[in-house]
């Protein structure tokens, strides 16, 4: 199994397309200066040791360099030895609402981000659970199958957003059935669902799926993530820019409200508990304390106990490429140079 020490540290790998458009834009202002200092033959006659190759090589050499010391400094660690560990818990899968009203602005700074933090600040504080994630709208996916790695919950939890799912809606019905598909039923863990929506759908099946889940003794607790007065759906352009905001067939303002009827029942029909988040509080907190009421069932479960660092390789590779890029001139070899003067 291979893991990060530093996990975080990867982020700086979202800094290497900033890098190559750096060296682009560099490049690219040099050409246009050398255009303005006069003659472009005569100014390849005075550069002709000049090796455009040697300079893109040097430049492959610094990026390869940056990823190498990023992954380096996250040190990888590869599992050598497992062994069963025994440990009390839960069985928590977390469903997400990623339709386009999660981007309503009532709940600052909008209702999917809270939620997102609220689940963050929740996944710090377990301990022994196992937690799974699902997206839904008008498909429910499995964004991470249930596992007690929070740091791997916390990663994917980072790449959620309404972009990653194809179809709009709010098939809470889906989010629930796929929820019991992905627990280990033969298990005696006790099971909870927790369903973070604005519930902006008149799904009647969702209610009939919760109590099917409640018959097979897991409870289903729902997250109400709005305000009853509601608020704007946003649009957005590619830069990440407010443009406007979503309109009906006649040019009203959409807004959103949060069904909380709906969820009501939903929670209802799971022996679960419903919450409504607000800008001072997730609420994921009280739901957090009903679940600690659960009876947590011993589990053995077989996990890597010891891990040996990979770091050595990654810096090692990285040393060994600046060496070279320090070696390898910008410009052409003597030898080189000799060959084109005969040839000229």
């Amino acid at each position: 199994m291979l893991r990060y020490e530093h996990i975080e540290y990867l982020n700086f790998l979202f800094g290497i397309p900033v890098l190559i458009i750096a060296m682009l834009l560099y490049s690219k202002w040099k050409a246009t200066a050398l255009a303005l200092f006069g003659d472009s033959r005569l100014i390849k006659e005075l550069m002709h040791s000049f090796s455009k190759r040697r300079t893109q090589i040097k430049n492959i050499l610094t990026i390869l360099i940056f990823i190498l010391l990023i992954i380096g400094i996250a040190n990888p660690q590869v599992g050598t030895k497992m062994e069963e560990v025994k440990r009390e818990g839960v069985d928590l899968m977390i469903t997400i609402d990623l339709s386009n009203s999660m981007m309503a602005e009532d709940i600052k700074p909008n209702r999917l981000e809270r939620a997102k933090l609220a689940i963050s600040r929740l996944i710090d504080k377990l301990e022994g659970d196992r937690i799974g994630l699902i997206v839904f709208a008008g498909e429910a996916y499995v964004q991470l199958p249930i596992t007690t790695d929070y740091s791997a919950a916390k990663l994917f939890l980072s790449t959620v957003s309404t972009n990653i799912v194809p179809t709009q809606g709010t098939e809470i019905a889906k989010a629930i059935d796929l929820s019991i598909q992905s627990f280990d039923m033969e298990n005696a863990q006790n099971k909870a669902i927790i369903i973070i929506t604005d519930g902006e759908s008149h799904d009647e099946k969702a209610i009939e799926s919760s109590e099917q889940a409640n018959e097979l003794g897991i409870f289903v607790h729902t997250l109400g993530m709005g305000l009853s007065k509601g608020g704007p759906i946003p649009i957005y352009n590619k830069y990440g820019n407010r443009t406007d905001y979503r309109k009906d067939r006649d040019g009203n303002t959409i807004i959103s409200k949060l069904n909380e009827q709906l969820l009501q029942q939903i929670a209802s029909a799971g022996k679960g508990t419903y919450v409504r988040a607000n800008n001072s509080k997730a609420g994921l907190s009280t739901l957090f304390a009903e679940i600690n009421k659960m009876e947590k069932k011993e589990i053995g479960t077989m996990v890597f106990t010891e891990y040996k660092d990979r770091f050595q390789l990654f810096i090692g590779l990285a040393l060994f490429l600046l060496l070279t890029d320090l070696i390898l001139l910008g410009r052409k070899n003597k030898w080189s140079n000799r060959i084109n003067f005969y040839k000229d």
